[in-house]
């Protein structure tokens, strides 16, 4: 039997912004998440003992800041080399010819693909052609696949390539192709990259997205890894995926609607996140959590959300392994009818006020004529989903909904008090 490990998206050294805006962060850890990661990889790959690793696209994460980053991975494929396991190498859209200046010697049996054209490697002894292209600039809008040679009568025949395909979200549409383009090569096994989702996009032939092996931030939640393919002489037998992260990044949503005491809105998380990290398996777990339901405490906590989240910060400061990226508060009102008063009627005036403000998109853009200009003068990558920057629709309507209901609640509150 032949066994291979077909792992994508290292992003070796991927910079991590706007951590440092969290004062609870464990940045040392998250950093060197993908070192880890790949290390696991590694480790991975001597346990199976495998007879080869594909790797398709994206090792890094573009230049380098030093050479360590290049040295990092050259100690650690030349364990495989020194165990006789060969690695293939296509470069992907984050490490393409163009942004890469910096090279290191390779080890013997580490293969980085032609960027030009497609280039086809035999392994007689195992009766494998394998073919791969990389790329040679960072935009590729080409169909690539529309160039690699047919299939090798007599071998099991491998394609590498970086790419999204007919589209997928999220991910820019590099090296466009269809499958019926992959399926007309002949091939027995397609090594993609390029998406950070483990996706089996078909089985005859297979056509694999091993997913990313390590998540960088919260659009990247769940377990990450490589997948190991085994062969017999009629073709794949088995694919299995093999966890190699060492952080998980989880949406976390708890239903509070039965905690009709505060207190027990503590509880209720405290014993979630513990399932959580029990489930998971994994050293740390950064966690985006989200209350929702209902709650006689709606008011009070979207009046002073800084109160709820300080308090659940402070719960997870005692535990080990798990850290709150964000808390977000999406919980309702319980529906009691309330009398009257001449202070009720003037509150709710100012809530119909609050209600029927025009706060669309480009009318808030005309209050900041600067915000444009800025953004444009940041790189991208330092503006996250969460930025005041962000100016999509999606994210001023969040905006504006965050900040009607900030204002309806202290209002209620007050109404409530007196």
């Amino acid at each position: 039997m032949t066994t291979f490990i077909h792992a994508s998206d290292i992003h070796l050294d991927s910079p991590l912004h706007g951590l440092e805006r969290y004062e609870d962060a464990p940045v040392d850890e998250i950093r060197s998440a993908s070192r880890r990661a790949f290390v696991n990889l590694i480790d991975t790959a001597l346990e199976r003992d495998v007879d080869f690793v594909i790797i398709s696209g994206d090792l890094y994460d573009g230049e380098w800041k030093d050479y360590h980053t290049g040295l990092f991975f050259i100690a650690q494929v030349g364990r495989l080399s020194n165990a006789g396991i060969r690695v293939f190498v296509v470069s992907g859209n984050h490490d393409a010819a163009s942004r890469i200046t910096r090279y290191m010697p390779l080890p013997d049996k580490v293969l980085l693909f032609d960027t030009k054209k497609p280039q086809s490697v035999t392994l007689d002894d195992l009766r494998i052609c394998i073919h791969g292209q990389g790329y040679g600039q960072q935009v590729v809008r080409e169909n690539l696949a529309a160039e690699f040679p047919r299939a090798v009568a007599g071998y099991f025949n491998i394609g590498i390539l970086h790419t999204s395909l007919t589209g997928r979200p999220d991910h820019e549409p590099y090296a466009p192709c269809s499958l019926d383009d992959l399926v007309s090569r002949g091939y027995d096994y397609w090594a993609l990259g390029h998406v950070h989702e483990r996706e089996i996009v078909s089985t005859d032939p297979y056509i694999v997205f091993p997913g990313n092996i390590q998540g960088r931030n919260i659009r990247e939640p769940g377990a990450k890894g490589v997948t190991l393919v085994t062969l017999d002489e009629g073709g794949v037998i088995d694919l299995e995926q093999i966890m190699t992260d060492v952080l998980q990044w989880l949406r976390c949503s708890i239903d509070i609607s039965e905690c009709q005491i505060y207190e027990q809105i503590h509880a209720t998380v405290r014993e979630e996140i513990y399932r959580q990290l029990s489930q998971s398996g994994i050293q740390t777990l950064a966690m985006r959590l989200e209350l929702t339901g209902t709650s006689p405490y709606h008011r009070e906590m979207m009046a002073y959300p800084e109160r709820i989240r300080e308090e659940l910060r402070a719960i997870v400061a005692a535990m080990e392994g798990v850290w709150l990226e964000k808390i977000v508060i999406s919980t309702r009102e319980p529906e009691v009818a309330e009398p009257t008063t001449e202070t009720d009627e003037i509150l709710s005036g100012l809530e119909e006020v609050i209600e029927k403000l025009d706060l669309q998109q480009q009318n808030l853009l005309d209050l900041l004529p600067e915000l444009s200009g800025l953004k444009s003068k940041i790189p991208p990558e330092l503006i996250d989903e969460n930025s005041v920057l962000e100016v999509s629709g999606d994210s001023l309507n969040r905006i504006v909904q965050e900040a009607r209901q900030l204002l309806q609640s202290r209002m209620r509150l007050r109404r409530t008090q007196g």
